[in-house]
């Protein structure tokens, strides 16, 4: 069968690349090796709990009418409404190091007056830094790469307030250990702190209900459970996908959401020596607990929290299979939904390392996640209320589990360092979409699938 546009992964992006083009009348089928979409930011039930994966919160948040910024533009891109997402924000969520700690919501004259508050002395200097990330466009595809570490620290002196800065953004989207490219910082910068967080009452499949309804209401084809096991090239183009059931499909433009070095691995003439480019390293292990009470019920009705228990900020591969000095914990009751949602939860990230995880026996896999599970709650408890005795149900994935769902080698979630901005191969036909394009966030990715479609397909007419 032959399409003009196949898509490889209905992960965020693939399926905001579907609907831009099925949009406009092109034949466009989306391949997906699972039997749900979505990719990690999707959704599963065990034992009669529905759980989240990936999406904490949505950033990007706008309230309705705000025009000009990411949310607005993607929702304009996709012919939704704003209703569409049914977003409730954050309350307020913090960083936490061990010297202080910073608030912010969604009102971003609120955060700049916290760091005036916490930081006196600099505050002039992040002043002139609000000043250089505005006037950076940080949507260049063309742009030259620049050390964020470098920019933040010739204009902020003091170390501590940088690492706090950078800590929700790495962890929210970055690939790099230590540092991150001054544009990826700019574009987390304002999706955090100056527009914000919100989250849908149904969670993440609210959102994915809506992309895939859009998608097919549209006349995009969209196959569950087929793989793509080789893309056919030939005279410089991608002539064909082998699916893993044998079938041959054709199409006039492939875009791939699997991550760039992972979709050059699919080539048919695949040499590695010919694709440089550096395999991510950085995953994490997620701790998903079921609670008997609300942790607003014991005082805490903080929404996010980024925390670590040193005031130098590491942000790297551990050498162990998980770093609990640092992470993330998500309260998803403690966005401001009418209604609570069916049953208490607290969700904690940490780093990890794939390669360790990965040579673990089954006996010792599980061995190994319930004594994480100990460790980590014993340094979570330090930034809040002790609820340990309230769990009556916890669940778990590291990153083999996030290899499995993504196909991100080494289960790196935010894929490899080295972004492809303009989203193309060395094959004329074949172009990046999501992670490795590098727009990061649920909003960046759909985005990114969006501007792919319009530059390399809708464009050419």
């Amino acid at each position: 069968m032959n399409y003009d546009v196949l898509i490889i992964g209905a992960g965020m992006s693939g399926l905001a690349a579907g609907i831009r083009l099925a949009y406009y009348g092109r034949k466009v089928c989306i391949l997906e090796k699972h039997y749900r979409v979505g990719g990690l930011n999707s959704f599963y039930s065990r034992d009669g709990h529905k759980f989240d994966v990936g999406l904490h919160a949505m950033t990007n948040y706008v309230p309705k009418g705000v025009k000009s910024t990411p949310l607005p533009k993607l929702l304009r891109q996709l012919k939704l409404k704003f209703e569409d997402f049914a977003l409730c924000q954050q309350r307020m969520s913090v960083i936490s190091f061990p010297e202080k700690t910073l608030r912010f919501n969604n009102n971003p004259d609120f955060f700049v007056q916290e760091v005036n508050e916490k930081f006196p002395a600099q505050a002039d200097n992040f002043q002139k830094l609000l000043k250089v990330i505005a006037e950076y466009d940080a949507l260049a595809l063309n742009a030259k790469q620049i050390s964020a570490r470098e920019v933040v620290s010739s204009i902020v002196s003091d170390p501590l307030l940088t690492d706090m800065l950078f800590c929700p953004l790495m962890f929210y989207g970055n690939a790099q250990e230590h540092d991150m490219e001054f544009g990826q910082f700019a574009i987390m910068f304002n999706s955090i702190f100056r527009e914000g967080f919100a989250r849908p009452h149904a969670g993440v499949r609210q959102i994915i209900d809506v992309l895939v309804k859009q998608f097919t209401d549209h006349g995009g084809e969209l196959r569950l459970k087929c793989g793509v096991k080789t893309i056919q090239v030939a005279d410089g183009k991608a002539q064909a996908v082998l699916l893993d059931s044998g079938e041959v499909l054709t199409a006039q433009n492939i875009i791939s959401s699997a991550g760039f070095i992972e979709t050059m691995m699919l080539l048919s003439d695949y040499d590695p020596a010919r694709f440089p480019v550096k395999r991510g390293q950085l995953s994490f292990v997620e701790f998903i607990m079921v609670l008997n009470k609300e942790l607003a019920e014991m005082g805490y009705d903080t929404t996010i929290t980024f925390f670590s228990t040193s005031d130098r900020f590491n942000y790297r591969r551990p050498q162990s299979l998980v770093d609990v000095s640092s992470g993330v914990i998500c309260c998803p009751n403690n966005f401001q939904f009418e209604n609570p949602l069916p049953e208490a939860m607290i969700r904690v990230t940490n780093m990890a390392n794939f390669d360790l995880w990965n040579s673990l026996s089954k006996e010792e896999y599980q061995a190994q996640k319930t004594s994480w599970l100990e460790t980590t709650l014993k340094e979570v408890v330090k930034f809040v209320p002790d609820f340990r005795d309230a769990i009556v149900y916890s669940d778990m994935f590291t990153p083999k589990t996030i290899y499995r769902f993504t196909g991100h080698l080494n289960g790196a979630v935010y894929g490899t360092p080295d972004k492809s901005k303009t989203g193309r191969t060395h094959l004329d036909n074949l172009f990046i979409c999501g992670t490795d394009q590098g727009f990061l966030g649920i909003v960046g990715a759909m985005l990114s699938g969006i501007s792919m479609a319009n530059l390399h397909i809708l464009q050419k007419g």
